[in-house]
Protein backbone atom coordinates (compact mmCIF):
# COMPACT_ATOMS: atom_id res chain seq x y z
CA UNK A 1 0.00 0.00 0.00
CA UNK A 2 1.39 3.39 -0.91
CA UNK A 3 2.51 5.70 1.88
CA UNK A 4 1.07 9.14 1.46
CA UNK A 5 2.86 12.16 2.83
CA UNK A 6 0.72 14.93 4.29
CA UNK A 7 3.49 17.36 5.07
CA UNK A 8 4.11 20.78 3.58
CA UNK A 9 2.91 24.23 4.50
CA UNK A 10 0.28 26.69 3.36
CA UNK A 11 2.15 29.88 2.59
CA UNK A 12 -0.99 31.53 1.20
CA UNK A 13 -2.70 31.65 4.58
CA UNK A 14 0.43 32.42 6.59
CA UNK A 15 2.22 34.61 4.14
CA UNK A 16 5.88 34.87 5.11
CA UNK A 17 5.29 35.26 8.87
CA UNK A 18 7.11 32.09 9.83
CA UNK A 19 9.08 29.16 8.54
CA UNK A 20 7.94 25.57 8.65
CA UNK A 21 4.51 24.16 9.24
CA UNK A 22 1.96 25.91 11.48
CA UNK A 23 2.07 24.66 15.06
CA UNK A 24 -0.64 23.61 17.47
CA UNK A 25 0.15 26.69 19.57
CA UNK A 26 -0.39 29.00 16.59
CA UNK A 27 -3.79 27.42 15.93
CA UNK A 28 -4.70 27.83 19.60
CA UNK A 29 -3.71 31.50 19.54
CA UNK A 30 -5.68 32.16 16.36
CA UNK A 31 -8.79 30.42 17.77
CA UNK A 32 -8.44 32.02 21.21
CA UNK A 33 -8.39 28.69 23.05
CA UNK A 34 -5.89 26.53 24.86
CA UNK A 35 -3.52 24.05 23.23
CA UNK A 36 -5.36 21.12 24.83
CA UNK A 37 -8.64 22.25 23.29
CA UNK A 38 -7.11 22.28 19.82
CA UNK A 39 -5.72 18.80 20.42
CA UNK A 40 -9.16 17.51 21.40
CA UNK A 41 -10.76 18.99 18.26
CA UNK A 42 -8.06 17.60 15.98
CA UNK A 43 -8.41 14.15 17.53
CA UNK A 44 -12.21 14.14 17.26
CA UNK A 45 -13.03 14.31 20.96
CA UNK A 46 -16.72 14.92 21.72
CA UNK A 47 -15.79 16.96 24.83
CA UNK A 48 -15.78 20.26 22.96
CA UNK A 49 -18.67 22.68 22.34
CA UNK A 50 -19.82 23.23 18.77
CA UNK A 51 -18.89 26.92 18.99
CA UNK A 52 -15.34 26.13 20.10
CA UNK A 53 -15.00 23.37 17.53
CA UNK A 54 -16.02 25.78 14.75
CA UNK A 55 -13.46 28.36 15.92
CA UNK A 56 -10.66 25.81 15.98
CA UNK A 57 -11.59 24.37 12.58
CA UNK A 58 -11.63 27.88 11.11
CA UNK A 59 -8.15 28.54 12.53
CA UNK A 60 -6.91 25.23 11.14
CA UNK A 61 -8.20 26.14 7.69
CA UNK A 62 -6.79 29.68 7.78
CA UNK A 63 -3.32 28.58 8.83
CA UNK A 64 -3.21 25.41 6.78
CA UNK A 65 -2.37 23.37 9.86
CA UNK A 66 -1.61 19.68 9.22
CA UNK A 67 -1.57 17.46 12.32
CA UNK A 68 1.61 15.52 13.00
CA UNK A 69 0.36 11.96 12.49
CA UNK A 70 3.25 10.43 14.39
CA UNK A 71 2.58 12.59 17.43
CA UNK A 72 -1.15 11.92 17.25
CA UNK A 73 -0.59 8.19 17.01
CA UNK A 74 1.79 8.26 19.98
CA UNK A 75 -0.65 10.27 22.08
CA UNK A 76 -3.48 7.88 21.23
CA UNK A 77 -1.25 4.79 21.73
CA UNK A 78 -1.71 4.00 18.03
CA UNK A 79 0.70 2.89 15.32
CA UNK A 80 -1.52 3.41 12.27
CA UNK A 81 -0.44 -0.03 11.03
CA UNK A 82 -2.10 -3.41 10.79
CA UNK A 83 -0.59 -6.79 9.98
CA UNK A 84 -1.86 -9.43 7.57
CA UNK A 85 -0.53 -12.74 8.88
CA UNK A 86 -0.49 -15.85 6.68
CA UNK A 87 0.55 -19.00 8.63
CA UNK A 88 1.68 -20.86 5.53
CA UNK A 89 4.92 -21.78 3.78
CA UNK A 90 6.22 -18.99 1.57
CA UNK A 91 5.97 -20.99 -1.66
CA UNK A 92 2.27 -21.66 -1.08
CA UNK A 93 1.54 -17.99 -0.55
CA UNK A 94 3.06 -17.04 -3.90
CA UNK A 95 1.59 -19.97 -5.85
CA UNK A 96 -2.06 -19.89 -4.77
CA UNK A 97 -4.29 -17.11 -6.16
CA UNK A 98 -6.44 -17.31 -2.99
CA UNK A 99 -3.89 -15.33 -0.98
CA UNK A 100 -3.31 -12.64 -3.59
CA UNK A 101 -7.09 -12.17 -3.89
CA UNK A 102 -7.40 -11.76 -0.12
CA UNK A 103 -4.53 -9.27 -0.15
CA UNK A 104 -6.14 -7.31 -2.99
CA UNK A 105 -9.40 -7.01 -1.05
CA UNK A 106 -7.61 -5.88 2.12
CA UNK A 107 -5.62 -3.30 0.20
CA UNK A 108 -8.73 -1.89 -1.44
CA UNK A 109 -10.40 -1.44 1.95
CA UNK A 110 -7.37 0.42 3.32
CA UNK A 111 -6.67 2.54 0.23
CA UNK A 112 -8.51 5.61 1.56
CA UNK A 113 -7.19 5.32 5.12
CA UNK A 114 -3.88 6.23 6.74
CA UNK A 115 -3.27 2.62 7.77
CA UNK A 116 -0.05 0.94 6.67
CA UNK A 117 -0.39 -2.76 5.79
CA UNK A 118 2.36 -5.16 6.88
CA UNK A 119 2.44 -8.61 5.29
CA UNK A 120 3.89 -11.42 7.42
CA UNK A 121 4.28 -15.00 6.24
CA UNK A 122 4.73 -17.44 9.11
CA UNK A 123 6.09 -20.66 7.67
CA UNK A 124 7.88 -22.24 10.65
CA UNK A 125 8.44 -22.09 14.40
CA UNK A 126 11.19 -19.50 14.06
CA UNK A 127 8.88 -17.19 12.10
CA UNK A 128 6.18 -17.74 14.72
CA UNK A 129 8.48 -16.84 17.61
CA UNK A 130 9.70 -13.72 15.80
CA UNK A 131 6.12 -12.65 15.13
CA UNK A 132 5.12 -13.20 18.76
CA UNK A 133 8.02 -10.99 19.90
CA UNK A 134 7.07 -8.31 17.37
CA UNK A 135 3.40 -8.30 18.38
CA UNK A 136 4.28 -8.18 22.08
CA UNK A 137 5.82 -4.79 21.38
CA UNK A 138 2.39 -3.54 20.24
CA UNK A 139 3.81 -2.31 16.94
CA UNK A 140 0.48 -2.74 15.13
CA UNK A 141 -3.07 -1.65 15.95
CA UNK A 142 -4.64 -4.89 14.75
CA UNK A 143 -4.06 -8.17 12.94
CA UNK A 144 -5.75 -10.02 10.08
CA UNK A 145 -5.13 -13.77 10.03
CA UNK A 146 -5.73 -16.02 7.02
CA UNK A 147 -5.65 -19.84 6.74
CA UNK A 148 -5.66 -20.91 10.39
CA UNK A 149 -5.15 -24.45 11.60
CA UNK A 150 -7.08 -25.75 14.59
CA UNK A 151 -4.06 -25.77 16.91
CA UNK A 152 -2.57 -22.43 15.86
CA UNK A 153 -1.77 -20.44 19.05
CA UNK A 154 -1.74 -17.05 17.32
CA UNK A 155 -5.37 -16.05 18.03
CA UNK A 156 -4.91 -16.82 21.74
CA UNK A 157 -1.71 -14.76 21.76
CA UNK A 158 -3.55 -11.82 20.21
CA UNK A 159 -6.31 -12.12 22.81
CA UNK A 160 -3.75 -12.19 25.64
CA UNK A 161 -2.01 -9.12 24.23
CA UNK A 162 -5.30 -7.27 23.76
CA UNK A 163 -4.65 -6.71 20.05
CA UNK A 164 -7.81 -6.53 17.90
CA UNK A 165 -7.93 -9.34 15.35
CA UNK A 166 -10.17 -10.63 12.56
CA UNK A 167 -9.67 -14.04 11.00
CA UNK A 168 -10.59 -15.87 7.83
CA UNK A 169 -10.54 -19.61 8.20
CA UNK A 170 -11.98 -20.27 11.64
CA UNK A 171 -10.50 -22.82 14.03
CA UNK A 172 -13.92 -24.25 14.86
CA UNK A 173 -17.64 -23.54 14.77
CA UNK A 174 -17.26 -21.93 18.21
CA UNK A 175 -14.57 -19.44 17.11
CA UNK A 176 -14.77 -16.55 19.62
CA UNK A 177 -12.88 -13.95 17.58
CA UNK A 178 -14.46 -11.81 14.85
CA UNK A 179 -14.33 -13.65 11.53
CA UNK A 180 -15.27 -13.48 7.86
CA UNK A 181 -15.75 -16.78 6.03
CA UNK A 182 -17.45 -18.40 3.06
CA UNK A 183 -20.16 -21.03 3.39
CA UNK A 184 -17.97 -24.05 2.73
CA UNK A 185 -20.64 -26.60 3.65
CA UNK A 186 -23.17 -25.19 1.20
CA UNK A 187 -20.56 -24.88 -1.53
CA UNK A 188 -19.52 -28.53 -1.28
CA UNK A 189 -23.17 -29.59 -1.17
CA UNK A 190 -23.81 -27.66 -4.38
CA UNK A 191 -20.86 -29.38 -6.05
CA UNK A 192 -22.14 -32.87 -5.25
CA UNK A 193 -25.71 -31.98 -6.23
CA UNK A 194 -24.41 -30.69 -9.57
CA UNK A 195 -22.55 -33.93 -10.27
CA UNK A 196 -25.45 -36.12 -9.16
CA UNK A 197 -27.85 -34.19 -11.39
CA UNK A 198 -25.63 -35.11 -14.34
CA UNK A 199 -25.95 -38.80 -13.63
CA UNK A 200 -22.75 -39.37 -11.66
CA UNK A 201 -23.20 -42.05 -9.03
CA UNK A 202 -19.72 -42.81 -7.73
CA UNK A 203 -18.61 -39.38 -6.56
CA UNK A 204 -15.26 -39.10 -4.78
CA UNK A 205 -13.65 -36.16 -3.02
CA UNK A 206 -10.11 -34.91 -2.46
CA UNK A 207 -10.03 -33.01 0.80
CA UNK A 208 -7.86 -30.19 2.03
CA UNK A 209 -5.94 -30.45 5.29
CA UNK A 210 -8.46 -31.55 7.88
CA UNK A 211 -6.77 -29.57 10.65
CA UNK A 212 -8.21 -26.55 8.81
CA UNK A 213 -11.85 -26.01 9.72
CA UNK A 214 -12.84 -24.91 6.21
CA UNK A 215 -11.58 -28.22 4.79
CA UNK A 216 -13.64 -30.15 7.35
CA UNK A 217 -16.69 -28.09 6.41
CA UNK A 218 -16.21 -28.98 2.74
CA UNK A 219 -16.02 -32.65 3.67
CA UNK A 220 -19.23 -32.28 5.70
CA UNK A 221 -20.90 -30.63 2.72
CA UNK A 222 -19.75 -33.45 0.46
CA UNK A 223 -21.34 -36.01 2.78
CA UNK A 224 -24.53 -33.96 3.04
CA UNK A 225 -24.69 -33.74 -0.74
CA UNK A 226 -24.39 -37.51 -1.12
CA UNK A 227 -27.18 -38.08 1.39
CA UNK A 228 -29.47 -35.56 -0.29
CA UNK A 229 -28.84 -37.22 -3.67
CA UNK A 230 -29.64 -40.65 -2.23
CA UNK A 231 -26.09 -41.89 -2.79
CA UNK A 232 -24.34 -44.21 -0.38
CA UNK A 233 -21.28 -42.82 1.39
CA UNK A 234 -18.07 -44.76 0.84
CA UNK A 235 -15.01 -43.80 2.87
CA UNK A 236 -12.71 -45.28 0.23
CA UNK A 237 -13.81 -42.42 -2.04
CA UNK A 238 -12.44 -39.82 0.40
CA UNK A 239 -8.82 -39.08 -0.49
CA UNK A 240 -6.83 -36.77 1.82
CA UNK A 241 -4.99 -33.75 0.44
CA UNK A 242 -3.41 -30.54 1.69
CA UNK A 243 -4.49 -27.90 -0.86
CA UNK A 244 -1.30 -28.33 -2.95
CA UNK A 245 -0.99 -29.44 -6.56
CA UNK A 246 1.16 -32.42 -5.58
CA UNK A 247 -1.47 -33.53 -3.09
CA UNK A 248 -4.04 -33.44 -5.89
CA UNK A 249 -1.84 -35.75 -7.96
CA UNK A 250 -1.25 -38.20 -5.11
CA UNK A 251 -4.92 -38.29 -4.12
CA UNK A 252 -6.12 -38.88 -7.67
CA UNK A 253 -3.62 -41.72 -8.09
CA UNK A 254 -5.02 -43.37 -4.95
CA UNK A 255 -8.58 -43.05 -6.28
CA UNK A 256 -7.58 -44.60 -9.60
CA UNK A 257 -6.05 -47.54 -7.73
CA UNK A 258 -9.47 -48.54 -6.34
CA UNK A 259 -11.12 -51.71 -7.72
CA UNK A 260 -13.91 -49.49 -9.02
CA UNK A 261 -12.81 -45.99 -9.91
CA UNK A 262 -15.06 -42.94 -9.39
CA UNK A 263 -16.98 -41.33 -12.22
CA UNK A 264 -16.68 -37.87 -10.65
CA UNK A 265 -14.43 -36.10 -8.16
CA UNK A 266 -15.16 -33.05 -6.05
CA UNK A 267 -11.76 -31.51 -5.36
CA UNK A 268 -11.36 -29.27 -2.30
CA UNK A 269 -9.44 -26.55 -4.17
CA UNK A 270 -8.69 -25.48 -7.72
CA UNK A 271 -4.95 -25.94 -7.11
CA UNK A 272 -5.43 -29.60 -6.18
CA UNK A 273 -7.70 -30.02 -9.21
CA UNK A 274 -4.73 -29.09 -11.42
CA UNK A 275 -2.74 -32.01 -10.03
CA UNK A 276 -5.71 -34.35 -10.33
CA UNK A 277 -6.26 -33.33 -13.96
CA UNK A 278 -2.63 -34.03 -14.82
CA UNK A 279 -2.94 -37.62 -13.56
CA UNK A 280 -6.12 -38.20 -15.54
CA UNK A 281 -4.43 -36.95 -18.71
CA UNK A 282 -1.42 -39.19 -18.10
CA UNK A 283 -3.73 -42.19 -17.66
CA UNK A 284 -5.63 -41.42 -20.85
CA UNK A 285 -8.89 -40.69 -18.99
CA UNK A 286 -11.15 -38.04 -20.50
CA UNK A 287 -12.71 -35.13 -18.57
CA UNK A 288 -15.67 -35.11 -18.22
CA UNK A 289 -16.57 -38.20 -20.27
CA UNK A 290 -14.76 -40.69 -18.03
CA UNK A 291 -14.42 -38.67 -14.84
CA UNK A 292 -16.04 -35.31 -14.16
CA UNK A 293 -14.19 -32.74 -12.04
CA UNK A 294 -15.41 -29.92 -9.80
CA UNK A 295 -13.05 -27.65 -7.86
CA UNK A 296 -13.43 -25.06 -5.14
CA UNK A 297 -12.46 -21.33 -5.01
CA UNK A 298 -13.09 -20.40 -8.69
CA UNK A 299 -9.76 -18.65 -8.99
CA UNK A 300 -8.19 -17.77 -12.35
CA UNK A 301 -6.82 -21.33 -12.43
CA UNK A 302 -10.32 -22.74 -13.04
CA UNK A 303 -10.88 -20.66 -16.18
CA UNK A 304 -7.52 -21.57 -17.69
CA UNK A 305 -7.64 -25.33 -17.22
CA UNK A 306 -8.31 -27.70 -20.14
CA UNK A 307 -11.21 -28.24 -20.10
CA UNK A 308 -12.25 -25.20 -18.04
CA UNK A 309 -12.98 -26.30 -14.49
CA UNK A 310 -16.41 -26.20 -12.88
CA UNK A 311 -15.74 -24.68 -9.48
CA UNK A 312 -17.46 -23.37 -6.36
CA UNK A 313 -16.90 -19.63 -6.21
CA UNK A 314 -16.23 -18.03 -2.89
CA UNK A 315 -15.97 -14.21 -2.92
CA UNK A 316 -12.32 -14.14 -1.88
CA UNK A 317 -11.55 -10.51 -2.64
CA UNK A 318 -14.73 -9.41 -0.89
CA UNK A 319 -13.75 -11.52 2.11
CA UNK A 320 -10.46 -9.64 2.31
CA UNK A 321 -12.21 -6.29 2.03
CA UNK A 322 -14.72 -7.13 4.76
CA UNK A 323 -11.98 -8.48 7.01
CA UNK A 324 -10.14 -5.16 6.80
CA UNK A 325 -13.29 -3.08 7.38
CA UNK A 326 -14.23 -5.27 10.33
CA UNK A 327 -10.77 -4.86 11.83
CA UNK A 328 -10.96 -1.07 11.49
CA UNK A 329 -14.24 -1.21 13.42
CA UNK A 330 -12.64 -3.43 16.06
CA UNK A 331 -9.76 -1.00 16.46
CA UNK A 332 -12.25 1.86 16.86
CA UNK A 333 -14.02 -0.14 19.59
CA UNK A 334 -10.87 -0.02 21.71
CA UNK A 335 -11.19 3.78 21.98
CA UNK A 336 -14.75 3.74 23.31
CA UNK A 337 -14.99 5.31 26.79
CA UNK A 338 -15.30 3.01 29.76
CA UNK A 339 -18.93 2.14 30.42
CA UNK A 340 -20.08 2.50 26.82
CA UNK A 341 -21.67 -0.81 25.71
CA UNK A 342 -19.65 -2.71 23.14
CA UNK A 343 -21.57 -4.12 20.15
CA UNK A 344 -21.29 -7.88 19.63
CA UNK A 345 -18.21 -9.06 17.75
CA UNK A 346 -19.02 -9.41 14.03
CA UNK A 347 -19.06 -12.85 12.42
CA UNK A 348 -19.83 -12.77 8.71
CA UNK A 349 -20.69 -15.80 6.55
CA UNK A 350 -20.65 -15.10 2.80
CA UNK A 351 -22.51 -17.24 0.25
CA UNK A 352 -20.85 -19.48 -2.31
CA UNK A 353 -21.95 -20.16 -5.89
CA UNK A 354 -21.28 -23.05 -8.25
CA UNK A 355 -19.89 -21.91 -11.61
CA UNK A 356 -20.53 -24.67 -14.18
CA UNK A 357 -18.01 -25.23 -16.98
CA UNK A 358 -17.16 -28.11 -19.26
CA UNK A 359 -15.15 -30.23 -16.78
CA UNK A 360 -18.41 -31.57 -15.36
Amino acid sequence: MAIRETGGRNTTARGTRGAGRPTLEEVAARAGVGRGTVSRVVNGSPRVSERTRAAVEAAVAELGYVPNRAARALAANRTDAIALVVPEAEHRFFVEPYFSDILRGVNHALADTDMQLLLTIVGNDRDRARLAHYLAGHRVDGVLVVSLRADDPLPDLLTDLGIPAVISGRRSAAEPLPWVDADNVSGARQAVAHLAARGRRRIATITGRLDIYGARCRLDGYRDGLAEAGLEADDSLIAPGDFTEEAGRTAMESLLALPEIPDAVFVGSDVMAVGARQVLRERGLRVPEDIALVGFDDTSIARHMDPPLTSVRQPIEEMGRLMALTLLSEIARTTLPVGVPRPPQPQLMLPTELIARTSS
